[in-house]
Parts: C-alpha cells; structure tokens; sequence
C-alpha cells in the first residue's frame, strides 16, 4: 500500500498547522475587543474611559488602579480584556468570582478604610479603593 503523505508533505502539513494555530488568538483578541462598551467614557469615544466609581479590567490592570469614593457608593468592575479576570479583596469582604468579557461586579463599600483587592488569576494585578 502506497504511503498517501510522505515525509516532505508531513512536514509542510505540519508547519501549516501551526501557523493556523497561532493565528487564532490574534483574531480572536481583536475581534472580542471591538464590540465592547461600558457605562463610562465621554466625548466622542465612550466607554473606552471608566465613568464615576467604575473600574475597569483591561491591559491585564485595574484602570484606575485607585478610586477614591464615599462610604455608601458601590464600585463597578468591568472586564475589557479578553481574558477571564477577578476582583478579590484581601482579607476577604468581596470576591467577583471569574469575570469574563464584557462582565461586570459590583459592590458597595459601606465602611471607610482602604481596600486592596487583586485578580488571583493573575496575581501581578493589584488595585486599592479608598472609602472616605
């Protein structure tokens, strides 16, 4: 029996395989940003800006990092990236759980004190709500 794909073709077969494979996230990356919008922003690009006592979850960052608000107000988390992102408080008052494109947590802050709160999926991401 004849070898339908020999060595040469394997090989080209396989490059093209790859090649496909690393061209997915580029698409999917780009295309899972475009359609989102959130509550905040002004001018002619909104929601590209967190509004009033909203954060935003994109760049693998909380945007702004600090948000200084007033006891009784609640904070917004929304997820821009295209990754799956959290908001947790350590110690332990609030917890988004996982937050994938496009949504939104939130919590209200009814004691003053500075909260710092990161995502435990990428633990570099850090972010500190004041409460006056």
């Amino acid at each position: 029996m004849k070898k339908i794909i020999n060595s040469g073709n394997r090989f080209l077969f396989g490059i093209g395989i790859m090649i496909a494979i690393m061209a997915i996230p580029v698409s999917c990356s780009k295309s899972s940003m475009t359609n989102i919008t959130g509550t905040g922003g002004t001018g002619d690009n909104p929601g590209t800006t967190p509004g009033a006592n909203e954060v935003f979850i994109q760049g693998m960052a909380f945007v702004p990092a600090t948000i200084t608000i007033s006891a009784g107000t609640a904070v917004t988390w929304t997820n821009k990236d295209a990754a799956t992102h959290n908001a947790t408080s350590s110690p332990a008052l609030f917890s988004s759980g996982s937050l994938v494109t496009g949504a939104t947590y939130s919590f209200t802050f009814a004691t003053p004190g500075t909260y710092n709160y990161k995502c435990t999926i990428h633990p570099s991401m850090s972010g500190t709500v004041i409460v006056n």
